[in-house]
């Protein structure tokens, strides 16, 4: 046995255990679909406003529902920070805004700028965030390669 073929044979396994992670990550990605986007928004309510906006949300979630758009989540703060609301919910299409737009307009409320102005009569403060998710770390270390 020559000695290139001694020293090949003792580094070949070596480049196959150092390219098998590589390849592991290429497949992640390419099964890796594109990840659901969302909005999270953080509600503090004025004072005296928190069952008027329940109402408004609750009417709100009802037209999103009869036009189809796909169902956002609530969570009610019971203790520690100071935000009253946390939701989150799909980040719409055109198309699927638009449907809900319609509907709106059909129950007689508003859209576009006068429906945020409306909406912010009930907060003292918000934030809204976009997101992508939700989606595991290795997912996104699979991304990132």
């Amino acid at each position: 046995m020559s000695r290139w073929f001694r020293i090949a044979s003792l580094l070949l396994p070596g480049v196959f255990f150092f390219a098998a992670p590589d390849a592991r990550a290429q497949a992640a990605r390419a099964e890796m679909k594109e990840p659901s986007r969302a909005i999270i928004r953080i509600y503090r309510i004025a004072p005296g406003k928190q069952l008027e906006f329940l109402k408004w949300l609750a009417e709100t979630d009802a037209i999103a529902k009869e036009a189809g758009a796909p169902a956002g989540q609530l969570y009610a703060h019971t203790d520690g920070d100071s935000w009253d609301y946390l939701d989150i919910a799909p980040d719409l299409s055109k198309e699927q805004q638009a449907k809900v737009d319609e509907v709106t307009r059909k129950h007689g409320r508003k859209t576009g700028f006068p429906a945020s102005l409306e909406i912010r009569t009930f907060f003292a403060w918000h934030t809204d965030t976009h997101v992508i998710g939700p989606v595991s770390a290795a997912d996104l270390v699979a991304a990132s390669k």
